[in-house]
């Protein structure tokens, strides 16, 4: 039986808009969508979870139910209870028993977790499904009246070119959680993140930004729940608008707020991982949170003719139907709230291409896109697409519109079997290191939207890249059959740690490779968070339920060396235009690499690259020569304001590499990955007319100025 104590004062029918609510010095406006509701009643709720109001919205204009309670303020708990129609197979999840969550909600009352009482149905049959009495206030969390609270931003948010972005992705609870240098009662926090520990850390390292991993209120699976795992990434968010509550001591709106100001002041952006693709509601048998108990026939995307066939080009059970205009509506409000209400500096999208999808097809022209290019709001935003979904048709890379950047796996993976010493990819490695302008043709040609990257969340570390041959994901409880079977790792050896002194300095060596390369290409640049430090999952490539040690950032074991690398690399990547915004002339034409005035290819000879010698599967040895703008070695290098000559070597020989010495120029050594632990020694003497390539590394030599 359900209880309801009726409100004494006189509600008014209120206002269509804006969709959730609005606070007003008389007091508060509720309006929500749902377009087969026969009736929808507001309740109030108290600290106990007890419905202590129900009132029967009294007005409804197209598809919104609407309704102003003069008695109603900030700090209110509340739900909806959906009066219609109980038939899922026509796309009718109504049930008054269960209290939906506004899915414009701003703050919720507590963290999501699964519990049965969340299902609208019961099976009575083999495929019936009747009508689920029980009531589920007591399990989900109410939505919150955004509360009149001023927050004092004290920072200006950074405003960062594109081709000035260094990354750092990071968890917000795994990279405090076991920072001894931050108190122990904010750790693993967004406040843990604010702490001046962590921001120092990430100033001292260079990066120019953070990428959140999902902050949205999330729910784990059900069945990570039932074996006793989580989903610890947060890929599985249950509304777009409300933070996390996990991740707050106290109050997620006002704490996310603090970390977000303290990072910009710092002068770092925010980007945030976000997952408008699919929701913790699930497939047809799953949960009713939000959306579904309110509108599932249109938010959801189904087979045609078919409520109870989900498509799901997630792979998580749906997949929002961002081509409808309330679906679309929502994501955009979100995106606005976030920016808005929280300084968001910008969007990772998950799953990118199924909100580009019409109907079913992949559009760079689809109404998602259109939208937010014309949006005052959104314009200015940094936009990052994962540019792929399972579904067919799915893999989009260089398909975005053009002021969106998108990850590039292509890099990824050229760039892992050249270090892993693969034949025949040194011709695609250069390519990659240039921008991957094969792959991105938006607008001018010398542009690239490429987000390159060695290592993401999904995947080995970089100390388990060099570390592992195998996926080691038991943990995960699915008989390692889950993450990535091909991995392009090597573990030179040994599978997992070793003391082999031989092995554990050519791991090292692989690491500060891979970092070079990285921070050496043209494009934005993307860092896993904890590479710098040498941080491990023991091997697990897919630790999205692993809420412990195996994600969380061992500060206590950090690899000092390696992050002094990191930071070298990257104050000598911001140290000139040419690493990070190279102005290209018109590329020679069919060639592949490219050359230009700027970009010239050596062998180790000192002569220039042929196209006969790109196609030579055995070279594994070339030096990329970058300038200003050099025509001839031999007239115009002398004279050149700036320019680096940057050395690759992935065989296993030692080579002696011949320098361009012309004019009688010398050489400053900036970068040796096989000497000093790639560190520099305070003092440096130039190369002379040779430079000895160890086997297995980068050297960047930049020309003494005159």
């Amino acid at each position: 039986m359900i209880t309801r104590i009726q409100g004494n004062a006189e509600c008014l029918p209120g206002r269509s808009t804006p969709l959730g609510v609005q606070v007003t010095h008389h007091g508060v406006n509720f309006a929500v969508h749902s377009p087969e509701a026969e009736k929808v009643e507001l309740c109030f709720f108290n600290e106990h979870d007890e419905q202590i109001f129900a009132k029967t919205m009294p007005a409804r204009t197209g598809d919104v139910w609407h309704i102003f309670v003069p008695e109603a303020k900030p700090g209110q708990r509340y739900g909806y209870r959906v009066y219609g129609e109980f038939n899922p197979q026509q796309g009718r999840w109504f049930n008054p028993h269960k209290v939906m969550i506004d899915p414009y909600a701003q703050e919720i009352s507590a963290p999501i977790h699964y519990d049965n009482a969340m299902l609208a149905y019961q099976i009575t049959a083999p495929n019936q499904l009747t009508l689920c009495e029980q009531d589920n206030a007591h399990c989900i969390p109410k939505a919150i009246v955004p509360r009149d609270t001023f927050f004092h931003w004290t920072a200006d948010k950074p405003d960062q070119e594109w081709r000035d972005v260094i990354i750092y992705e990071m968890h917000v609870k795994g990279f405090s959680q076991l920072n001894e240098a931050v108190p122990e009662s904010i750790r693993g926090t967004y406040l843990g993140v604010a702490h001046s520990a962590s921001i120092s850390h990430l100033k001292k390292l260079g990066v120019t930004c953070v990428e959140l991993l999902p902050c949205f209120a999330f729910m784990s699976e059900p069945r990570l729940s039932e074996l006793g795992l989580t989903n610890y990434w947060g890929y599985n968010p249950a509304l777009f608008l409300a933070p996390e509550p996990r991740y707050a001591k106290q109050d997620a709106v006002n704490e996310f707020k603090e970390m977000v100001n303290a990072l910009h002041e710092a002068g770092i952006e925010v980007i945030l991982d976000v997952v408008y693709n699919h929701t913790a509601e699930g497939g047809y048998l799953g949960p009713s949170i939000a959306n579904k108990g309110l509108h599932a026939k249109t938010f959801y995307r189904h087979q045609a003719g078919d409520f109870s066939q989900y498509i799901d080009n997630s792979g998580c059970g749906n997949s929002v139907n961002s081509d409808h205009p309330y679906s679309l509506q929502l994501i955009l409000d979100s995106m606005r709230h976030w920016v808005s209400e929280y300084k968001i500096d910008g969007f990772r999208f998950d799953l990118a291409a199924s909100l580009g999808r019409e109907s079913e097809a992949f559009s760079s022209n689809a109404a998602f896109f259109k939208t937010i290019q014309q949006d005052p709001t959104l314009a200015r935003v940094k936009l990052i697409a994962e540019p792929w979904d399972i579904a067919p048709g799915g893999y989009q890379l260089g398909q975005f519109p053009q002021q969106w950047y998108e990850c590039n796996d292509q890099f990824r993976d050229t760039v892992r079997r050249f270090w892993k010493g693969d034949l025949g990819e040194t011709a695609e490695f250069a390519t990659r290191l240039m921008g991957s302008h094969d792959v991105f043709q938006k607008g001018a040609a010398h542009t690239t939207s490429s987000i390159n990257y060695v290592t993401y969340h999904d995947g080995f570390t970089l100390h388990d890249l060099v570390s592992y041959n195998q996926r080691h994901n038991l943990a995960n409880l699915e008989k390692n059959k889950d993450g990535h079977g091909d991995n392009l790792s090597c573990n030179y050896g040994v599978e997992g740690e070793t003391d082999d002194s031989v092995i554990n300095a050519l791991r090292a060596k692989q690491k500060r490779n891979f970092i070079a390369t990285l921070m050496l290409s043209q494009g934005a640049i993307h860092l896993l968070g904890g590479d710098e430090l040498g941080r491990t999952q023991q091997g697990n490539n897919n630790a999205y339920c692993q809420d412990n040690e195996i994600s969380w950032f061992n500060w206590a074991r950090r690899d000092l060396k390696l992050e002094a690398f990191v930071q070298q690399m990257i104050a000598l990547r911001k140290s000139s235009y040419l690493f990070n915004r190279l102005v290209l002339s018109d590329q020679a034409k069919g060639e592949s690499p490219f050359s230009t005035d700027e970009v010239h290819w050596l062998r180790s000879d000192g002569h220039f690259l042929t196209q006969d010698d790109w196609h030579d599967v055995n070279l594994q040895c070339f030096g990329l020569l970058i300038s200003n703008s050099v025509k001839s070695i031999e007239s115009d290098l002398k004279h050149c304001a700036e320019c680096y000559l940057i050395l690759f070597n992935a065989s296993g020989q030692d080579l002696d590499f011949h320098v361009p010495s012309a004019g009688g120029i010398e050489w400053n050594l900036l970068c040796d990955t096989a000497r000093n632990n790639g560190l520099l020694p305070e003092e440096t003497h130039p190369a002379k007319l040779h430079y000895l390539m160890q086997a297995q590394s980068v050297v960047v030599l930049g020309k003494v100025k005159s």
